[in-house]
């Protein structure tokens, strides 16, 4: 099939790299988001997609608004059979959902109708999911709501964050995309409708969201900190400066630490929650790099007593 190839993030490298790398199909395009300032001096950065495919010498498509009537009019020239879709990260119109003859087909990176939405990942690490996996679905005006060709699953391991989790799913995933255009173009593949309950939402989650309450138990605390990582990173308050936390370690023999009571040993630190108390692995001070929780608490010169925390939070 001739393929336009739709993705903004790295985790949609993989699955261009699988459908260039097919035999079966022509990735002819790649519909991208516009370039974007990064680092100090905020100069324009090409998406990692749009970076992939100009180094193989394929058409990259910016459109500021997927409704735009000269990406539309591109879209219609190229014409077609089929548009893989990995977190592109626009909603796209029905004006562009009718050009290609098998539609836009999106890999999802959850089971659905489980976690339909921007952070799927995030929210299976934080609701301590035991398994999650990908899937591959026609997309439609709804939210993730489309008929479902194919699904893979993985397991979410003890310490998996987000980061982990979703690029063992971006590779696992770009195989079952590829084996879905297969199937699509041979006729073998049928979408099959999602089921009407198991629905679960998963909105993107914003930096005031990963502020660690400290009253909480230890383990949500860790599934919030891992489900964090790497973005928009766990974050607390220390001496009214925010704190991000990198990692954690369980520590379920220590019960006497309040929530948010620091105890600091010769190499490491213990913060306590609503259950038991927590180990400060990593953490990132403001405008510093990670350092050691221990090298941090050594720098502060942490007092008896001191808490991680807001007053007003918890």
């Amino acid at each position: 099939m001739k393929l336009v190839f739709a993705g903004t993030p790295e985790v949609a490298v993989p699955a261009l790299d699988a459908l260039i790398a097919s035999e079966r199909h022509d990735v002819v395009a790649v519909v991208t988001r516009p370039d974007a300032p990064s680092g100090r001096g905020r100069r324009l950065v090409a998406s990692p997609v749009a970076q992939r495919a100009e180094e193989a010498g394929i058409e990259v498509l910016r459109p500021a608004k997927p409704r735009d009537e000269a990406f539309l009019a591109r879209l219609r020239e190229i014409g077609p059979d089929c548009c893989p879709v990995v977190a592109y990260g626009a909603l796209l119109p029905k004006s562009a959902l009718d050009v290609p003859v098998h539609g836009w087909v999106n890999l999802h990176f959850s089971l659905l109708p489980a976690w339909r939405g921007a952070a799927p990942v995030q929210h299976a690490v934080m609701a301590g999911d035991e398994m999650t996996g990908a899937a591959t679905f026609q997309i439609e005006e709804g939210l993730d709501s489309g008929p479902v060709y194919g699904v893979i699953t993985e397991r979410v391991r003890a310490t998996d964050t987000s980061g982990d989790l979703l690029t063992r799913l971006a590779f696992a995933g770009s195989g079952l995309l590829a084996a879905t255009m297969d199937g699509i173009e041979d006729g073998t593949l049928k979408p099959v409708p999602q089921p009407t309950d198991g629905v679960s939402l998963a909105p993107k989650i914003k930096v005031e969201d990963a502020e660690v309450d400290w009253a909480a138990p230890a383990l949500r605390v860790d599934r919030v900190v891992r489900a964090c990582t790497p973005a928009p990173g766990a974050w607390t308050v220390f001496r009214g400066e925010r704190l991000k936390l990198v990692q954690l370690a369980p520590v379920p023999d220590r019960t006497e630490l309040e929530p948010g009571e620091l105890a600091v040993g010769k190499n490491s630190v213990h913060v306590g929650t609503g259950s038991h108390a927590t180990e400060l692995l990593w953490v990132q001070p403001q405008g510093k790099k990670p350092m050691r929780a221990a090298d941090w608490a050594r720098g502060v010169r942490i007092a008896p007593g001191e808490r991680l925390g807001r007053a007003d939070v918890g």
